[in-house]
């Protein structure tokens, strides 16, 4: 189950990464190439939804069948546990929420970057017509 959890990390990571690379100022020389990346990139990156969808059925599941340690019942190894549990699913859910996140931000922000050059393109033509 790890390797899913650093896929998804990867994932996410590789999308921040882009986003920031998409709007850092001053690579202009860089955007085209970037863009034309990022476009080939978006529909591959699609597939992280359903799989963040399917590890956050996963945390329900494990949350619903988890043994609950409830005062005295339990002991310090055994409340230690569970409190790491708890945590790691915690941590977890927080990396799907991230990886959904950076998705739409990098769909957004590439869609609006393609528009401004298209416009920029547009405000050259008429400079040039007159």
């Amino acid at each position: 189950m790890a390797l899913e959890w650093v896929v998804l990390g990867y994932a996410a990571g590789a999308e921040a990464i882009m986003v920031l690379l998409l709007t850092i100022p001053g690579l202009d020389g860089l955007r085209k190439g970037l863009i034309a990346v990022t476009r080939n990139l978006l529909k591959p990156f699609l597939s992280v939804v359903p799989f963040c969808l399917f590890l956050l059925m996963d945390i329900y599941w494990k949350y619903e069948t988890r043994p609950h340690c409830d005062g005295d019942s339990c002991t310090p190894s055994e409340h230690l546990r569970h409190q790491k549990s708890i945590m790691k699913s915690q941590r977890n859910a927080l990396l799907i929420a991230a990886a959904l996140i950076f998705y739409w931000l990098l769909y957004s922000v590439t869609n609006l970057v393609i528009k401004i050059e298209q416009l920029n393109q547009r405000v050259e033509m008429l400079k040039n017509r007159d």
